[in-house]
């Protein structure tokens, strides 16, 4: 066990002295627990602790991302991550692309994998390894790619501690066996029993593009099925500036909008960014003291998307006034569901004295205040912290109307846009399910028009995202579906209320064999992830 502090600014390890803390271990069973208690004041840096495990180089570990749309899957050693840091950094700086995930504040090297929180291994070495200090640090789990052990990192950074005060620095479970790991996850988190949500997006079609006239149209268009009805981006004149309704797009409001989704029976769900302001936006202009600072105290830009855009700082009494104002906003206009987006943005400087999860907590917590018992699915959010703050979570990237998106974006961040990848993520992280939150897959698209997804891409999407997730969503006008469409819908349908998956087996180099009861029978469906298809069983 090394622990790394600072007093006054100089830094210490517990290696060379342990005069200035404690370190108290429990052991029972399978949980590992550690205790730091302070003797002086002082400032956390980092916790490592070593675990000893048998690695198989041909085994395939399961790395769970950052962030929601972080890429997971189960891997090889061999496979190395995707670093930012590499790309042009005139670019990466110009569009903040090291903001999007965990390059900013972690290490990458071609000498390791590495993961957050959970990690498994189902191969000749099983493994099972899960994090319980969701509260207080991200447990960050390494691969060194010439060793056999784990090592275990704990995301400890900024805690600061007062003689006496004392903080967990570790408190995970470990299994030698994936079946027993598994169930014990299960038992700790157990189900939630979220409903699950069948709904309809605007933006995979439209994008910012939309107005009233389409909002009206693909509202009427859906069946007695759907029981979500959300409004995405592009309402707003600019992101950040939430109490402006954009009155070209939406010349009536949307007061009238949500009691027509209402009528249907259906749920009213809004976008919104809580924690982002392009920097085209009045907010922007108006109140810049209202910005995330970096540590020389240089407004932080979180991203690259619409104009560009810049963190708040959720911590600002006024910030907050402003987004619990914007929010009740639409809670008073009748909205039920809350689509809250870029949720990463508010842990890009962690708040002084606390770690990156601790301030992350504390900005999920106080969305949930506001919303009180409002329905809320989390995006781009890191994983943990969304456990008992969101209903739903997005477990993957944007898809994309192309499979695996433009080429030059394959050459940057691990968040980027992809059908491909997100399929992925839906199929890796469907342990999550409804025992965390409820999974978010994203759309599912089957229109012919504005796509260049193949016929069976498309088909496999809806598939898979009906098979894994509690929420189905799509941004298509399904009246315009044919037959062959509305049957892959009906079955999608069907599997999303009725199939409960039982495994998920790699089968070569490109295969992943997913195997699902229903209806008390045993299936099985296969799915090329190099090619985006489901392979037909004879």
């Amino acid at each position: 066990m090394l622990v790394t502090y600072l007093i006054k600014n100089k830094k210490f390890k517990t290696n060379e002295s342990n005069s200035d803390v404690e370190i108290i271990s429990h052991h029972k069973r399978n949980r590992h627990t550690v205790v730091l208690k302070a003797k002086n004041d002082i400032t956390l840096v980092a916790a490592e602790h070593e675990l000893p495990c048998f690695v198989n180089f041909k085994d395939l570990y399961f790395l769970n991302g950052y962030q929601s749309w972080t890429d997971t899957k189960e891997h090889y050693l061999k496979k190395r991550l995707r670093n930012i840091n590499k790309s042009p950094h005139i670019i990466t700086n110009m569009y903040a692309l090291n903001k999007y995930g965990d390059s900013s504040f972690y290490k990458y090297s071609i000498k390791k994998s590495h993961g957050y929180d959970v990690f498994y291994s189902k191969g000749k070495f099983e493994s099972f390894l899960y994090s319980l200090n969701f509260d207080t640090a991200y447990l960050i789990i390494e691969l060194i790619k010439d060793r056999r052990n784990l090592f275990l990192r704990s995301d400890v950074e900024g805690i600061t501690l007062h003689a006496g005060e004392e903080v967990t620095i570790f408190d995970y479970k470990y299994f030698l066996s994936y079946e027993e790991g598994i169930e014990a996850f299960e038992e700790d988190f157990p189900s939630l029993n979220k409903e699950k949500i069948f709904g309809y997006t605007s933006w995979y079609n439209y994008y910012q593009d939309i107005n009233e006239e389409i909002i009206l149209k693909d509202l009427d268009a859906l069946d007695s099925r759907f029981n979500v009805f959300q409004i995405d981006d592009g309402y707003e004149t600019f992101v950040g500036d939430w109490l402006d309704i954009d009155e070209k797009k939406f010349p009536n409001g949307l007061e009238k909008i949500v009691a027509k989704i209402h009528s249907k029976n259906y749920k009213a769900g809004i976008w919104l960014a809580p924690f982002a302001a392009e920097t085209k936006s009045k907010l922007v202009a108006e109140h810049k003291d209202w910005l995330l600072k970096d540590k020389k105290g240089k407004p932080m830009l979180a991203g690259g998307n619409w104009s560009k855009f810049y963190a708040l700082d959720f911590t600002n009494e006024e910030v907050r006034n402003y987004i619990k104002k914007s929010i009740e906003y639409y809670m008073n206009l009748g909205f039920d569901f809350f689509k809250l987006d870029f949720l990463y943005a508010a842990a890009l400087n962690p708040k002084k004295g606390k770690s990156r999860c601790q301030t992350q907590k504390e900005a999920y917590e106080f969305l949930r205040e506001i919303l009180k018992d409002k329905i809320i699915l989390g995006c781009g959010a890191n994983i943990i912290n969304s456990y008992k703050t969101f209903d739903y979570l997005r477990i993957g990237p944007d898809v994309s109307l192309k499979f695996d998106d433009v080429p030059y974006m394959r050459l940057f961040h691990r968040e980027r846009i992809s059908t491909k990848v997100t399929i992925q993520n839906t199929i890796y992280r469907h342990l999550f399910d409804q025992h965390l939150f409820g999974n978010d897959p994203d759309v599912f698209l089957l229109r012919d028009d504005n796509i260049e997804l193949t016929k069976e891409q498309r088909k496999a999407l809806t598939i898979i995202n009906a098979l894994m997730g509690s929420v189905l969503m799509t941004s298509d006008n399904i009246a315009t579906y044919d037959e062959e469409k509305k049957a892959i819908l009906d079955k999608a349908f069907n599997l999303f209320y009725n199939a409960k998956v039982t495994q998920i087996k790699r089968n070569g180099p490109s295969l992943i064999d997913i195997d699902y009861e229903i209806n008390n029978e045993a299936n099985r469906l296969t799915y090329d992830w190099k090619k985006g298809v489901l392979v037909e069983h004879e």
